[in-house]
């Protein structure tokens, strides 16, 4: 193996792979990356045997062929050598050498030969618009459990059909739904993937990087999820099990409804969970005509009470939430605009919504705490 490359073109590449390349393995070859050179381009392929990817860049081939790098330390001396030309070529015992202008390095390989296969690419089942399917991502993916007892709701659900997408995300305190009306390109049925949470933050770091307009295709096959954009693959095990009835949860009869300045509302929460209990992390909303009363307090730090202009002319009530599950709401609605927040009564789920959401129909849904 022998070949030339630019150093932008490489470390772009590199970058994407750092997510999936396993750094506390029992398996040496995981913290390594796999290097083709073919034709007239470079191939790279990593893997934590749950996550894979592959991806790659134009390349001066003088001699095809592979060979495995330690992919934390490649991408250290990459970032570090001057906008130029890189030379690699194998030597004996697996050893890459990697040389740049005045730069010259020598990394220890290992046998391409124990290298994981990474499964091939079935046909593609459907297709979406990147700029829609990492806003989907976007708001959604904090919703998702961490708690690996409930493997079900280690991921968010993805469901396509063919004149609209969904994707629903909840940990059992709150549930994140968005919707959008487009034509599926490719679908003919509904198509519904269990997408995990690890690769759903890959995929946000390769939509960041695919070109404006461009599409992601999905396809699947027994145990794996396939998501191409361009000349990059990412591959998933797939989650299994049944994702919970979403719809039954979600508010039928929230009809006291309050609208706020967005940014008014998330200066005031974060003010106020400044004083809030760090264990139960609650504030109290109270709401009456005209108004929104906030309150906090902690027996170690003292109180924090705002008030704020609210469109509401209902009866009044009070109604305590998770401070940060509102933040983490208010964080992926756009700035400007209203928040409108739905609610029933003390006990019952309150839903959260934007207005300046024209396109995507977005709602998020928390239970409240005992206040």
């Amino acid at each position: 193996m022998e070949f030339s490359v630019e150093k932008g073109l490489l470390l772009k590449e590199l970058n994407l792979t750092q997510g999936v390349v396993e750094r506390k393995t029992t398996i040496p070859i995981l913290s390594n990356l796999l290097l083709d050179s073919e034709g007239s381009s470079l191939r790279i392929s990593a893997t934590d045997l749950e996550l894979g990817i592959y991806c790659g860049c134009p390349a001066k081939i003088k001699k095809p062929g592979s060979g495995t790098v330690p992919a934390k330390r490649l991408l250290e001396i990459v970032r570090s050598l001057p906008e130029a030309e890189i030379k690699f070529k194998l030597l004996e015992n697996h050893w890459v050498q990697i040389t740049c202008e005045h730069s010259s390095f020598k990394l220890v390989g290992m046998a391409k030969d124990n290298y994981p296969t990474l499964p091939a690419l079935p046909n593609p089942l459907a297709a979406l618009p990147v700029d829609v399917f990492a806003t989907m991502i976007h708001r959604t993916i904090f919703s998702i459990s961490s708690e690996e007892s409930r493997y079900t709701l280690n991921g968010a659900l993805l469901i396509l059909k063919p004149e609209s997408a969904a994707m629903v995300a909840t940990d059992g305190h709150r549930l994140a739904l968005i919707e959008r009306e487009l034509e599926v390109e490719g679908l003919k049925n509904e198509l519904r993937l269990l997408i995990p949470k690890k690769a759903m933050a890959e995929l946000q770091r390769l939509l960041a990087e695919a070109e404006e307009n461009s599409k992601v295709s999905l396809s699947k096959d027994e145990s794996h999820l396939y998501f191409s954009v361009g000349h990059r693959v990412l591959i998933s095990r797939m989650l299994t099990g049944q994702f919970p009835n979403y719809e039954a949860v979600l508010p039928r009869d929230n009809n006291r409804t309050i609208d706020v300045d967005k940014s008014q509302v998330s200066a005031a929460i974060r003010r106020v969970a400044l004083l809030a209990d760090q264990r139960s992390r609650s504030v109290r909303l109270q709401i009456g005509p005209g108004q929104m009363e906030m309150f906090s307090s902690s027996g170690e730090y003292g109180e924090a009470h705002e008030t704020l202009e609210a469109e509401y002319a209902g009866d009044p009530m009070q109604i305590g939430f998770n401070y940060e599950y509102l933040m983490d709401f208010l964080n992926v609605v756009g700035d400007g605009g209203k928040v409108r927040f739905e609610l029933k009564d003390e006990q019952s789920a309150g839903q959260m919504r934007s207005s300046e959401d024209k396109e995507f129909r977005y709602r998020y849904v928390v239970m409240p705490m005992r206040v």
